[in-house]
């Protein structure tokens, strides 16, 4: 097995082992990509990675998708066989076993059936504590995935002309994304114009003078996703817009400013929500600060006024407090932020000062 996946399995079992369980079933695919480097998507079918505190593992594979290379003993099964049953040899059945959160209902179901296990627990923080540090190769991926979503909101940017419609502009930046290499969008363009950029849910429209142009985007770059928000003017920005432009920038700036080791995750939604309160602007910011981003764009793990846990070298987050006033505009910035020994790195670098594009 290579270094770096054993020690990804390490991380995981040493995390299982704190749940006082010794065994575990992984079937999420990305978690899966991330302990062995292998991507299935295996639709209906069982996928299952069998991690074992002995380190006896197993990887359970449909015939259909053949038997990868996955640095641990590959166990295949064909259509048409009791799939969950294949794992009964390779379990240890008078103990407790993990599951985690995806596995379909109708696997778990029927090893409870074959009294696979005296209890069955929920071990996804196994996985997902261990994916919320990134290590030396993910960060050196995040950089490169966020390096070419900076390049990219250039040419988001130089899109915004009269009578593009929020539809037109998404497909287009799906294209610009392919073109820098990406493998996909890390989710579905958001571009809202005006009251639109208010609400994430409205229909197709053509950008007008006068209107804000609120541009939430992200690519999958070498596996790893990207994920930024700006927001634009067309024409003269009336003074309420600058004077919440202007806010949300400067909450976004003092969440950042606190990111480092130590300091609670809900200290930062704080940090920026208490400023926007404070200028009369709270209901108005109506989601969490942040969310937790690497294989995936939204990962376990969250920058919101509940969690109470503290940042650690090596988390991924974005930072991104809005204010959006209904049939009027909305307004976001986004960054995401590495966390350092001492610090944080941020790892968007377009700019942040209000931009207006003249009809």
């Amino acid at each position: 097995m290579k270094t770096l996946y054993a020690a990804r399995f390490a991380r995981v079992t040493e995390n299982l082992a704190r749940q006082g369980l010794t065994q575990m079933i992984v079937s999420d695919p990305p978690t899966i990509f991330y302990l062995t480097g292998v991507r299935i998507q295996p639709g209906e079918r069982m996928l299952a990675l069998l991690l074992r505190a002995d380190g006896n593992h197993r990887f359970f594979v449909n015939t259909l998708f053949g038997t990868p290379e996955a640095g641990i003993p590959v166990e295949n099964y064909s259509d048409g066989e009791d799939a969950p049953a294949k794992l009964l040899p390779w379990l240890e059945r008078d103990k407790p076993l993990g599951i985690d959160k995806n596995w379909p209902a109708r696997f778990l179901l029927r090893l409870m059936e074959l009294d696979a296990a005296p209890a069955y627990r929920n071990a996804s923080a196994a996985c997902d504590d261990a994916r919320a540090v990134k290590d030396a190769a993910e960060q050196e991926a995040m950089r490169a995935s966020s390096k070419v979503n900076d390049d990219c909101m250039a040419e988001f940017e130089a899109l915004i002309r009269p009578g593009i419609t929020e539809k037109e502009m998404a497909e287009a930046i799906r294209g610009i994304y392919a073109a820098h290499g990406c493998s996909g969008v890390s989710f579905p363009p958001i571009c809202g114009f005006g009251a639109h950029a208010a609400d994430p849910h409205h229909d197709d429209t053509p950008l007008e003078a006068g209107q804000c142009v609120l541009i939430d985007v992200g690519g999958v770059y070498q596996d790893y996703c990207s994920d930024m928000t700006r927001t634009f003017f067309t024409g003269e920005p009336s003074e309420e817009e600058r004077k919440v432009y202007e806010l949300v920038r400067q909450a976004q700036a003092a969440a950042e400013a606190l990111v480092k080791p130590g300091v609670r995750l809900c200290d930062l939604d704080a940090a920026a929500r208490d400023l926007i309160t404070e200028a009369g602007y709270g209901p108005y910011f109506n989601h969490r600060l942040g969310h937790f981003i690497g294989l995936e764009d939204h990962e376990a793990g969250d920058v919101s006024a509940v969690n109470e846990n503290v940042v650690t070298p090596g988390m991924c987050f974005s930072i991104e407090p809005g204010i959006y006033l209904p049939g009027k505009f909305g307004v976001r910035i986004e960054d995401l932020v590495l966390v350092t020994e001492d610090g944080c790195e941020v790892l968007n670098h377009y700019p942040h000062e209000l931009r207006v594009h003249p009809f």
